[in-house]
Order: structure tokens, then C-alpha cells, then sequence
């Protein structure tokens, strides 16, 4: 199986707290990877560690064929990310907005056309960012992520605070992203009908610990042989942490 994403016993810790605990995750290439779990389970947190943007407790990652932290800045150069709401200059363009990464990463100035036609901004690009609508500000971050058309994508929430018609645009999107220019997803949402509608893989995450990893048909078999309702994703999902959290809370009593 070709990985382009390999994490091994994973781990972060704050003092006593736990977030991100033992997770070994693999991400094949091509793929799109959706990464769920409650609130607090250790999504954003295993991102952050990914992007270097926070280090380990334990545990090691490579990311097409690169170990952090010796090939750190060679990792960076590979991923481009959207983590949580993007911020912009308000009172710049959002192609002046665009261009400002693509100075810090030295990319040649017809990336952020590039970026712009690929999220559906071009005739928005000469606006000022604070004019734009709440789902033109969320493709303006997906196109600061897609600036150079990095080979991986690491998105968390890419569809907070959308309405209807703007999930539908945004889900369209990533969904084209990897036939379009070759790339690996990894997602996060809480949105699961729109992460069952596009990824290839899930990871479910719960309480720092990694309680899944497979395809959604693998994910159905295992719900199957548990005895869950296999419905939908959001069935599944659900069934999958309130076993966990149950055992959890049986194991603290004994």
C-alpha cells in the first residue's frame, strides 16, 4: 500500500491531560482521509503536530518519505493547510491577500491565479476580503492552501459556519481536488453526511485515541460485526464513541 502519511504511537500531553494518545494513522496517497471525532478528541491537535506548529510528546510521523522533525521545512513545502476560521487583511484584496503567502513561500506569481481559478474566485480576486461573503472568505482560505498545488492538503472544518449552498460548494470541491491535480485529503468535520458523500478513508478519533482506521465499507463491516445500526456514517460513528465512552466510564469504576 502506498502511504504518504504514516504516524506511529503519536502522542501529545499537557501536564497530566492526554490529547492525542498512541495514534498510528495511515493515509494513502490519492486518497481523501476523513478525520472525525467529538469535540476535544485530538483532531486539531494531531493536524497542529503534522504542520509542526506543535511538537510530539512521543511517537514519530513521515509524510511522503520526510521524518519530522529532521525534514521539517521540507514537510512544510508539500502540505498546505486551512486550520480552523483563516484570518485575512481586511482592508487588502484577496488576491493581495494571497500574494503575501506567496511571497512568504516563494512560489512564482501565477500561483495565485492559479489558486484563485481553482476555488471558483477569479472574478472576486480585485475585492477587498472584508466584502467578501463568509463562504468567499472559506474558498479564500482553501485557495491560500492550494497556492502552488502542494501534493498534500490538510484541512480542519474547511466547512464551519457555511449555510446549505456553501457546503455543497466547498464538499464539490475538495471532492475534485484529488483527480484535478493529484493531491492527498486529509479532512476534518463534524459534518459527517458530507464526509461519507467524499472520503475514500475514515479515522475516528475518541479521547485522544484512535478507535477506527479503514475504508467506509471496512467501517460498515466492523459496525456489522459489533452489532450497529450501518444506516449511515453518522449512525456508525456515534455507536462506535458511546461503546467507547461506556467502557471508559466502566473501567473508571472498577
Amino acid at each position: 500500500m502506498n502511504y504518504i502519511i504514516t504516524t506511529e504511537q503519536l502522542t501529545k500531553k499537557y501536564k497530566s491531560f492526554v490529547a492525542v494518545n498512541d495514534v498510528t494513522l495511515h493515509i494513502r496517497k490519492g486518497s481523501i482521509y476523513g478525520f472525525l471525532g467529538p469535540n476535544g478528541a485530538g483532531k486539531s491537535t494531531t493536524m497542529k503536530m503534522l504542520l509542526g506548529l506543535t511538537a510530539p510528546t512521543n511517537g514519530s510521523f513521515t509524510i511522503d518519505g520526510k521524518h519530522f522533525p529532521t525534514d521539517r521545512i521540507a514537510i512544510l513545502k508539500e502540505v498546505g493547510s486551512f486550520i480552523e476560521s483563516p484570518s485575512f487583511y481586511a482592508n487588502l484584496t484577496g488576491k493581495e491577500n494571497l500574494d503575501i503567502i506567496r511571497r512568504i513561500l516563494g512560489l512564482p506569481q501565477s500561483t495565485v491565479d492559479d489558486a484563485l481559478e481553482l476555488v471558483g474566485l477569479s472574478e472576486f480576486g480585485n475585492r477587498l476580503a472584508k466584502k467578501y461573503s463568509l463562504g468567499m472568505k472559506q474558498r479564500l482560505g482553501l485557495a491560500g492552501a492550494l497556492l502552488g498545488r502542494p501534493p498534500i492538503l490538510i484541512l480542519d472544518e474547511p466547512t464551519n459556519g457555511l449555510d446549505p449552498s456553501g457546503i455543497h460548494e466547498i464538499r464539490n470541491l475538495i471532492k475534485s481536488l484529488p483527480d484535478l491535480y493529484d493531491c492527498t485529503v486529509l479532512i476534518s468535520s463534524h459534518m459527517l453526511s458530507e464526509i461519507e458523500l467524499i472520503a475514500d478513508d475514515i479515522g475516528i478519533l475518541n479521547h485522544g485515541r484512535l478507535l477506527f482506521e479503514g475504508s467506509l465499507d471496512d467501517l460498515r463491516q466492523h459496525a456489522l460485526q459489533s452489532g450497529f445500526a450501518t444506516d449511515n456514517l453518522e449512525d456508525m460513528f456515534l455507536s462506535m464513541v458511546e461503546k467507547d465512552n461506556a467502557s471508559r466510564k466502566q473501567r473508571a469504576k472498577l
